[in-house]
């Protein structure tokens, strides 16, 4: 069933699975199991055996540690427990006080948290959470719902990231496209170069930039996420009341000191940035080969690790800060397990994504979704439309963007190259586009899971909520390929694009206007 049309089965299983049941774990357990059981022909004994192996293959790959999978679950847990202790030492009410006294409006508050998003472009990972650790504070105390603060993350953190050259994922993307050019003879222009050219054709991502703030001004608070934002506003619940405890979430565990100053929460997040970002340059430039440039640093840097420093310089100092308090309220042993007990609902869903991830990857989906597009005859003013809904097709399947990237970009560069090498840069724009708007509606995407952990929201309530607002997005940017590829032009596709996202938005706050004043 490898490389079949079946092949897709377990991904749109536990994608129907999580929108009947909300229930993310099972769903994802459900995909797994069906999956296992589809590789190896309904064998029982053997799909019990790959499901072991698939999750052993996390902490342990060819005979020795997964290191990269155990510094990202580590700073998790770090992460966790440096949110306990801003908690309990009084840092995140002072700094919430603090902050309500300059920022006096709802829409201040969330507009502040998407140019957080904006100015924090080095690493999606990174981003996801550290926004959530600066942002929620102040968000909490003017009643924006989790859920929402959810969305201000993501749909910021993955478009700023995928269309910036100096980040993570704009080295990974860089390093991809040099080898496909010199693979394909494209000598006429250079990785970096085109990169920067597919900044204004990444539709999606600038689109979605353009939403998170008509949203904050305009309250577009649209299908599910007007639930949450009413009850928020009416109640001050934040979260469902229905739901479980969530990743992050604290209110109620700690008393908080009340000498607590906003030193306690500034300074450890201040260490975590700095920390996180020097070892992500020391770790680059180690790495690199040859002549050391920001771009080979990015390039080469080990993520995980750096934010794995950071965390821990992060917990140090906020432990400094808190043995500095007179008489703490809570122990420190307290501190650390009420924090490691915040993130373990993250880690489990991380751990299934990535489980099912394998899964999907043994099955060949994204191997299989790619040969429906090279073997289809298609005309070249249709690549980039094309490229933009297969490439976020696949990346809602397989819940990686960069996994997206290395199936999708050869295949857009060699049918480019064939049909028409004026649709190349359009069509591998289109493909990060959609691979992020993909993104954005999965629920095993480490993105979507980090951006829930991040803001302490429910997982599926984040990913149901955000929904409609990516679907706006995407509908207009798959207007704007389209006239990409018939117009071979790049800014009025953009403007029009925008337009409509502008537009909509503007409709909707009407609407939502007038409904509020008959009421």
């Amino acid at each position: 069933m490898e490389g079949t049309i079946f092949s897709i089965i377990p991904a749109i299983l536990m994608l129907l699975l999580v929108i009947l049941t909300r229930k993310v774990l099972l769903s994802l357990g459900a995909g797994i199991v069906v999956g296992a059981l589809m590789i190896h022909d309904f064998n029982i004994i053997d799909s019990l055996t790959e499901i072991w192996a698939v999750f052993v293959g996390i902490f342990v790959s060819e005979g020795s540690l997964n290191t990269g999978n155990l510094l990202l679950l580590s700073f998790l847990l770090l992460l966790g427990m440096m949110t306990a202790f801003l908690q309990a030492s009084g840092g995140s009410r002072a700094f919430g006080e603090w902050m309500m006294k300059r920022i006096k409006t709802r829409t201040g508050a969330q507009a502040m948290t998407g140019v957080l998003g904006i100015i924090i472009f080095i690493d999606d990972y990174f981003n996801s959470l550290a926004v959530g650790q600066i942002a929620r504070p102040l968000t909490d105390r003017h009643k924006i719902s989790r859920a929402k603060l959810a969305y201000f993350i993501d749909s910021t953190s993955a478009p700023i990231t995928v269309i910036s050259p100096i980040s993570s994922w704009g080295a990974y993307i860089i390093g991809i496209l040099g080898g496909l050019f010199t693979v394909n003879g494209i000598t006429d222009i250079q990785p970096l170069t085109a990169f920067i050219q597919m900044i204004p054709l990444n539709l999606y991502a600038l689109s979605s930039i353009l939403l998170v703030f008509l949203v904050a001004y305009l309250k577009i608070d649209i299908g599910p996420m007007r639930t949450h934002e009413i009850r928020a506003i009416e109640t001050g619940a934040l979260l469902n009341p229905e739901q479980d405890k969530v990743p992050g979430d604290l209110s109620g565990t700690f008393e908080p000191h009340k000498s607590g100053k906003i030193i306690y929460l500034i300074l450890p997040i201040i260490v975590l940035v700095v920390g996180t970002v020097l070892s992500m340059i020391v770790t680059g430039a180690n790495a690199s080969e040859g002549t050391i440039t920001i771009l080979t640093i990015f390039a080469n840097t080990n993520v995980n690790l750096s934010l794995f420093i950071g965390g821990v310089a992060a917990v140090l100092t906020s432990l400094l800060f808190h043995f500095g308090l007179s008489a703490p309220k809570v122990n420190v042993g307290k501190i650390f397990i009420e924090g490691i007990k915040t993130m373990l609902p993250a880690i489990y869903i991380l751990l299934l994504a990535w489980m099912i991830g394998s899964i999907i990857g043994a099955l060949e989906t994204g191997t299989y979704l790619a040969k429906l597009v090279s073997d289809a005859s298609i005309s070249p003013s249709m690549l980039p439309v094309l490229f933009f809904i297969i490439a976020g097709i696949m990346a809602v399947a397989t819940g990686t963007s960069w996994g997206t990237f290395g199936i999708m970009l050869p295949i857009a560069v060699e049918v480019a190259v064939i049909s028409d090498i004026d649709m190349l840069l359009p069509t591998l724009a289109a493909v990060l586009a959609g691979s992020v708007f993909g993104d954005h509606c999965t629920p095993i995407s480490d993105t979507t899971i980090l951006s829930s952990t991040g803001a302490g929201a429910n997982h599926i309530d984040h990913v149901v909520t955000q929904l409609p607002y990516a679907f706006i997005v995407a509908g207009a940017a798959t207007i704007g390929y389209l006239l990409v590829g018939i117009t071979n032009m790049v800014f009025i596709p953009l403007l029009i694009t925008l337009g409509i996202v502008l537009i909509i938005g503007i409709t909707i706050h009407s609407v939502n206007k007038s409904k509020m004043k008959k009421a």
